[in-house]
C-alpha cells in the first residue's frame, strides 16, 4: 500500500505553486499523480519512463496492451514525441488544441514502447485544464496519463471517484472538482491520409470534416470488437466505463422503452433484485414508482456529463441490475452511446 496524499487545486496562489512542486517531485521520481482535466481526472507518471508507466497499469489492473496517452503543454513539446506531423493534424491542433482532442501519430524512439502498448504509434493529447496544463509545464516531461479508475469501471469525473478506485495505489491526488465535459477525448489516428477516428468523444465526426475536409471512423467503433483485435487506442477493445450492476440498453420510441422497462424493472424486483433506470431528464415521470436517475436534458451536453457520476450511484446503492434508455439526440450521442454501449457489454434490446 502507497500513503496517498490528496491536495486541493486553486486554494491559493502559494499553494499552487507548492502543490507543483510536489507533484514534479512524484512524476520525475517515477511516482504517479492523479489531476482533473477537462474531460476526466487522469493518472498521471512520467511517459518517457517504462517504469512509470508499468505502475500505472499495475495501480489500474489495465491490460498492457492498451495504450496510454501522453499529455503535453505546448506544441513544442509535441516534436520530440513524433516522427512526422501531416498537415490536416496541423490544421486540427491549432483549431482543437488545448482541449479534448487525442491524435495517434509515429512515435519517436524517445517514447518508450511501455507507453505505447507495444505499438509504433503513440497517442497525444493537450488538455485545457488550468491544473494539468500546469502541472504538466512544471514537471517537464510528456505526463502518460489513462482515466484515474481502475481497469474497466466508470471513468473518474471527481476526486472522490479517484480514491473510491485508487487511494492507497498512487502517491498523489490534485483535487480541481468536478471535469467540466464527463467523456473521455476524442482519439483521431492521424497516421494515414484522412483522419480516422478510433474513440468518438467531445468532437465530433462532423466538427472534423468541416476543418480538413474528410473524416472516417474506424469499423472498430461501431462494433462489438473481435478477441484478436490489437487496440490502436484506449477504449477500443476491453470492456470499459460498466458499473458492477448488469447493465442493459433499451431502444425505440421512448413510450415503448419506457413501458419494456417498466415490465422489466417490475420482474426484477418480484425477483428480489435492486433495480435502477437511467433516463433523459423529460422521460424521468414515465418511470414513477422506480428508482430512477435522470443523466440531464437532451441535446444540452448535460447526459455526458453526468453519465459516470450515475452509474457509479448505482453502485454505491447496491443495484443488482439497470435498465437504460438509449441517448442519441445531440452531437455527442456518439460518444455517449460508445460508453454505454462498453458498460453494457454490447446488451442492448431493440424495442
Amino acid at each position: 500500500m502507497t500513503e496517498t496524499i490528496w491536495e486541493r487545486w486553486d486554494v491559493s496562489p502559494e499553494e499552487n505553486r507548492r502543490i507543483l512542486g510536489e507533484c514534479r517531485r512524484i512524476l520525475r521520481a517515477g511516482g504517479l499523480v492523479a489531476f482533473p482535466t477537462e474531460t476526466v481526472y487522469g493518472l498521471g507518471g512520467d511517459g518517457l519512463n517504462p517504469e512509470a508507466s508499468r505502475k500505472i497499469y499495475e495501480a489500474k489492473g489495465r491490460p498492457s496492451d492498451n495504450p496510454l496517452i501522453l499529455h503535453i503543454s505546448s506544441e513544442e513539446e509535441l516534436l520530440p514525441l513524433v516522427r512526422e506531423i501531416p498537415e490536416y493534424a496541423k490544421k486540427l491542433m491549432d483549431a482543437f488544441w488545448p482541449g479534448p482532442m487525442t491524435m495517434v501519430f509515429p512515435k519517436s524512439p524517445i517514447v518508450p514502447k511501455e507507453t505505447t502498448g507495444g505499438l509504433d504509434t503513440v497517442a497525444i493529447r493537450m488538455p485545457s485544464h488550468p491544473a494539468a496544463a500546469a502541472m504538466i509545464r512544471e514537471a517537464g516531461v510528456p505526463v502518460a496519463a489513462p482515466s484515474a479508475n481502475r481497469s474497466g469501471r466508470p471513468s473518474p469525473t471527481e476526486a472522490a471517484h479517484v480514491a473510491e478506485d485508487l487511494m492507497g495505489r498512487i502517491d498523489l491526488i490534485l483535487d480541481g472538482g468536478p471535469v467540466e465535459i464527463g467523456l473521455e477525448s476524442t482519439i483521431i489516428d492521424v497516421t494515414g491520409e484522412v483522419p480516422v477516428i478510433l474513440r468518438p468523444g467531445y468532437l465530433s465526426r462532423e466538427d472534423i470534416a468541416s476543418l480538413v475536409g474528410a473524416c472516417e471512423v474506424d469499423p472498430a467503433v461501431l462494433k462489438k470488437p473481435d478477441a484478436n483485435l490489437r487496440p490502436k487506442a484506449p477504449g477500443m477493445k476491453y470492456r470499459h466505463y460498466a458499473p458492477k450492476a448488469e447493465l442493459t440498453i433499451f431502444e425505440g420510441a421512448a413510450g415503448a422503452v419506457a413501458e419494456e422497462i417498466r415490465k422489466r424493472a417490475a420482474e426484477a424486483l418480484k425477483d428480489g433484485k435492486k433495480t435502477g433506470i437511467l433516463c433523459a431528464f423529460e422521460h424521468e415521470k414515465l418511470y414513477e414508482g422506480f428508482a430512477v436517475k435522470d443523466a440531464g436534458r437532451m441535446n444540452s451536453g448535460e447526459i455526458a456529463h453526468n453519465l459516470y457520476r450515475c452509474l457509479r450511484e448505482f453502485d454505491e446503492e447496491g443495484a443488482d441490475v439497470i435498465f437504460s434508455e438509449s441517448f442519441r439526440q445531440d452531437s455527442l450521442g456518439a460518444a455517449v452511446m460508445n460508453r454505454l454501449t462498453k458498460a453494457a457489454g454490447y446488451h442492448i434490446i431493440k424495442v
